[in-house]
């Protein structure tokens, strides 16, 4: 068995924010993801079939939700959305890495 550390391998810098796999089932998804400044785009939402579960790792975040209500989030803060419950992220610090985990189940 390989031991990694979900600190591990982070970028300096990023055009886009990564999303890397960490475990990928039919039910089950586990996601890290590494924003520095990143922002969902302007137009769509983010809309998952399955139930997501984040947990802001390190910086901090802003999730914005259709029906308007906003959530921020700091380290240790986490946050379960509802399958089909329509989001983005308004923002995320900029002068800092923000490291997710996301599960989605």
């Amino acid at each position: 068995m390989k031991k990694l550390n979900i600190f591990q391998r982070l970028p300096k810098e990023l055009k886009e924010e990564l999303f890397e796999d960490i475990i990928s089932t039919e039910n089950l998804k586990v996601e890290r993801i590494v924003s520095y400044g990143h922002s969902s785009p302007k137009t769509g939402w983010y809309e998952s079939e399955l139930n997501e579960w984040v947990l802001v790792l390190e910086g901090e975040a802003l999730l914005i939700f259709e029906e308007s209500e906003e959530v921020r989030l700091k380290v240790g803060d986490y946050l379960n959305i509802p399958a089909f419950k329509k989001h983005k992220v308004a923002w995320t610090q900029p002068e800092a890495k923000t490291v997710w985990l996301a599960i989605y189940y």
